[in-house]
């Protein structure tokens, strides 16, 4: 019994976090030092137990999901396919976006293929954690590294994502701490981390799980959480007073900034004008220091060319080129509790290790969300993804449950892993993959190196931002 017992604590792999790292397990057996799973496996005698026999089965289902390499590091390959795969996808919307505006963002109202980008790396940031901490320790400890992590991937977005980085076709850096964007992409994510990170570690009970009851049970306090962020979300997004408010063009002052005023005096309202998202994000952050190129210009009011970006009509509203940021202060609550239902999807992997039961547990409640989420819209709760609205959360989150059940299915109940090796290395260096292409690195590496001129260039030689 001493190997079965070795082999089932480590079959699953224990940490998968936002870059897909790893902490590893290794499998010692009593006769023989670093034995890896498929030879420990055939030595059980499972003769004289069904029960041990069944076991044994479970096990070798397990272990043709994960990757073993020569130290005896096991990975959920499910979960980097799935992490890959929406890399693939944000690449996709980044480039493609510009050429055909229907699968890039949404202008405001309404669902894209760019849209769902977003969600499902929350919710893989949350089925991680239920990964990372199955064998918590020390909860001073864990607390300490998940707020470093945190700090790090904060750092590095508003690095990233600040307006250090002046684009394409321009080699110069550095940016006016006057006008720094200090939210983005990997704030966001960043901030979701920690918060479902202090849940996991300090919102969960001792209790033994045995069934979907005692599952709730040990953790209803995490959904708690879910509920009152839930409910801070609607209450100020429903219930705050918007005031009239105003900006300039340009940002900086100087004796020919325009200024606009924008008539608001409303509560309730979640059109791109007077919605409270923006008005929290204003009196914060600060309308400096919010994205210059808000995603409402595309919209009909604002863009003759709409859903693409484009010249004013003549009738536009005063709003239309105000500051807007897409991951502000209020809609990041609700982007948390993405992640915060992606966690709930990782207990189910470290309490339950019949694929059987995995899928059921996953299926029902995804379909349950992508219906509530358009129930929700229909009845005027619309899916917004720069408000990240409760019928958004619920529909992406439940389509990221659906989609990571499949790649599940495919990858690790029948092992079909060729199709899907490239998937598998690009969601194990997400991270640099983002840094690298999404946030324009290579790009602005390879524009450094030009003849003569800054625009004679590698890219430009060969087509690539030659009028971007």
């Amino acid at each position: 019994m001493g190997s079965y017992q070795l082999i089932k604590e480590n079959i699953y792999p224990q940490a998968l976090d936002l870059q897909g790292n790893n902490s590893t397990q290794r499998i010692h057996g009593r006769e023989r030092g670093n034995d890896d799973v498929e030879s420990a496996i055939p030595k059980l005698d499972t003769s004289s137990s069904p029960r041990l026999a069944a076991a044994a089965k479970d096990c070798r289902n397990a272990a043709s999901t994960c990757i073993a390499s020569a130290s005896g590091t096991t990975r959920l390959v499910s979960l980097d396919v799935f992490r890959g795969l929406t890399i693939v996808l944000m690449i996709l919307v980044d480039n493609a976006g510009g050429f055909f505006p229907s699968i890039n963002h949404s202008p405001w109202n309404g669902l894209t293929l760019a849209d769902f980008v977003m969600p499902f790396f929350l919710f893989m940031v949350g089925v991680s954690l239920g990964l990372a901490y199955k064998n918590l320790t020390c909860r001073g400890a864990a607390s300490k590294k998940a707020m470093i992590r945190a700090l790090k991937l904060l750092c590095l977005g508003v690095f990233l994502q600040g307006g250090y980085f002046h684009g394409i076709n321009n080699l110069t850096y550095g940016v006016d701490m006057y006008q720094i964007r200090w939210m983005g992409i990997l704030q966001r994510i960043a901030i979701a981390y920690f918060l479902a990170a202090a849940c996991e570690i300090w919102l969960r009970s001792d209790d033994k799980v045995n069934s979907e009851l005692s599952l709730l049970r040990k953790y209803q306090q995490q959904w708690v959480a879910v509920l009152m962020l839930t409910a801070l979300y609607l209450l100020l997004l429903y219930g705050l007073y918007v005031p009239d408010w105003e900006y300039q063009i340009p940002i900086e002052a100087s004796s020919s900034a325009k200024v606009y005023s924008v008539k608001c005096g409303v509560r309730g309202d979640t059109e791109p004008a007077c919605n409270v998202v923006g008005m929290i994000d204003r009196k914060i952050l600060g309308i400096h220091h919010l994205y210059g190129r808000p995603i409402y210009s595309r919209t009909k009011q604002c863009s003759i060319n709409s859903p693409d970006y484009g010249p004013l009509p003549p009738d536009a509203p005063s709003w239309c080129q105000a500051p807007f940021e897409p991951e502000g202060l209020l809609s990041t609550v609700m982007a948390t509790v993405s992640c915060l239902v992606g966690l709930q999807y990782g207990h189910i992997i470290v309490h339950f290790k019949d694929h059987k039961a995995r899928l059921l547990q996953w299926f029902v409640p995804s379909c349950c969300l992508v219906a509530l989420g358009v129930m929700c819209d229909l009845f005027g709760m619309h899916i917004n993804k720069v408000l990240y609205s409760f019928s958004y959360m619920c529909f992406t989150t439940g389509a990221a449950g659906i989609l990571f059940s499949a790649i599940y299915i495919m990858v690790d109940v029948y092992g079909y892993r060729r199709l899907t090796v490239v998937l598998e290395w690009m969601g194990m260096h997400a991270l640099m993959i983002f840094i690298l292409v999404a946030c324009n690195v290579i790009p602005l590496i390879l524009q450094g190196f030009y003849w003569g001129q800054p625009h004679n260039n590698i890219l430009t030689s060969i087509g690539i931002g030659a009028h971007a």
